[in-house]
């Protein structure tokens, strides 16, 4: 190993959460400690997500040595890509080495890890080496030694959280006075402006617009061209002749949301913001109106990642259905104010729950490789558990006619080595705000109660 080249040893949690992270590192040379190999063979067994990319990562590595047979492993091999993997940048390739000498260590693996680190810091005292991990106290352990150790961040959509867009703009006082030529038209009973953009509005497909003040305006932006930008004047679902399935909108951005998720051409709804500021509510009462009165979808299709917040359950018996039904107390609570009809007493309301319940499936995230969703409204709760894959594992299942719905809140990320800007939810809305079939709203106000807002803000 020459030359003033990083050299990179991975941690198995790497190889784990991202089989193709072998390939990121540019011109860097990557070492693989002899632990890490041991740890990948008892992870490959199963069939969860870690167990599916732990026996790629041994694909891989069975690819590069099969390649790399002429030479000697001692010399490293080349990290030549494999097919079908996107890399960011540039296509230097560095090389791979494995942990030849293995010292009789018996202690903890990640000790065993670092060990092999500081040995490989010895060998080549004029370069650096970096050890790549996730977790956190193994970095803190390498830190002791003297080695430095990085996180893995590939995979980050954002360097920084509040840099993520919200879907929400406010609109200048003088903005109509800015743009003095504008063409508007009114097309089946909606009004639609078309104007010139300037350079400083820098509007995305499906972006809210308001005017602040007394006679503030709703619209949302239709299209983007190179200098012009059609908006569309929003409905509004505060009032009552245009409330969604018995729900009202009770401030902006909840009326943003209803109108994203009402509106046919918008495939794919992100819709982020704290506990009780009404995102499964939004998203169910739309999906009920859709599927029930206009029957533009077959049914909802409601899941979500299984991951507790305390202790897990045990096994469970029944269905799949009833397996998740634990996890889906948001969603029966959220029917409790749905399915809520004035008349007809108590009978009345238990014909009207079952009749919403048999439009409403519950399934599981574990079961959804291979799937194909037709015409189908998709739920996907506490999307801010998800990996990057997962999220593309689920938003590719959409067949023709179906929406995928995401809500989350990314202060509540409950699954090991994900973080606010590593979450499947922020890589997905960063990814597809150019898109002009999808919309995200952030949602800021608590709309549940005055006890839950203070709590909120204080505790």
């Amino acid at each position: 190993m020459t030359g003033s080249k990083r050299i990179y040893a991975l941690d198995t949690n790497v190889l784990l959460h991202d089989p193709t992270s072998l390939f990121h590192f540019e011109e860097h040379d990557v070492f693989i400690p002899m632990t890490v190999l041991e740890e990948l063979d008892e992870k490959k067994k199963g069939a969860s997500e870690v167990s599916r990319n732990g026996r790629q990562v041994s694909r891989f590595l069975n690819e590069l040595i099969e390649r790399g047979k002429q030479h000697d492993l001692a010399d490293g091999l080349e990290l030549t890509n494999p097919a079908g993997i996107k890399l960011k940048r540039g296509s230097a390739v560095g090389r791979l080495y494995f942990q030849q000498r293995v010292s009789n260590g018996h202690g903890k693996a990640d000790n065993q890890i670092l060990a092999a680190v500081i040995e490989l810091h010895e060998q080549h005292p004029d370069r650096t080496v970096i050890l790549v991990t996730k977790d956190i106290n193994l970095r803190i352990k390498a830190s002791i030694q003297g080695i430095t150790a990085e996180d893995y961040e590939n995979d980050r959509a954002l360097d920084d959280f509040s840099l993520l867009y919200n879907g929400v703009d406010a609109l200048p006082e003088d903005f109509w006075e800015q743009h003095p030529e504008v063409e508007s038209w009114t097309e089946r009973g909606r009004t639609y402006y078309r104007l010139d953009r300037h350079e400083s509005e820098e509007w995305y497909p499906n972006e809210c617009l308001y005017m602040p003040g007394e006679g503030g305006i709703e619209l949302r932006v239709l299209e983007v061209g190179d200098d012009t930008a059609t908006l569309v004047l929003l409905d509004d679902h505060s009032h009552a002749n245009h409330h969604v399935w018995g729900i009202g909108a009770r401030n902006r951005e909840q009326n943003f949301a209803l109108n994203a998720l009402m509106d046919p051409d918008i495939d794919f709804v992100t819709l982020l913001g704290n506990a009780g500021t009404g995102k499964t509510l939004l998203a169910l009462a739309a999906g009920l109106a859709q599927v029930m009165d206009q029957q533009r979808y077959r049914e909802i299709i409601m899941t979500r990642a299984t991951v507790s917040v305390g202790e897990d359950i045990g096994f469970l018996p029944g269905t799949e259905e009833e397996k998740m039904t634990p996890w889906m107390g948001a969603l029966t609570d959220n029917l409790e104010v749905l399915a809520n009809p004035e008349d007809g007493g108590s009978w009345g309301r238990q014909a009207t729950n079952d009749l919403l319940a048999s439009r409403i499936k519950i399934r599981s995230l574990n079961f959804m490789r291979g799937r194909t969703f037709l015409s189908r409204y998709l739920i996907i709760d506490e999307a801010q558990n998800l990996t990057p894959k997962q999220m593309k594992t689920l938003i590719t299942r959409a067949g023709p006619g179906t929406k995928i719905v995401c809500l989350g809140n990314v202060e509540q990320i409950d699954t090991p080595y994900l973080t606010e800007t590593t979450s499947g939810l922020t890589y997905a809305v960063d990814r597809f705000k150019q898109w002009e079939h999808s919309a995200h709203i952030t949602l800021r106000r608590g709309e549940r109660s005055r006890l839950a807002d203070f709590a909120a803000e204080t505790l």
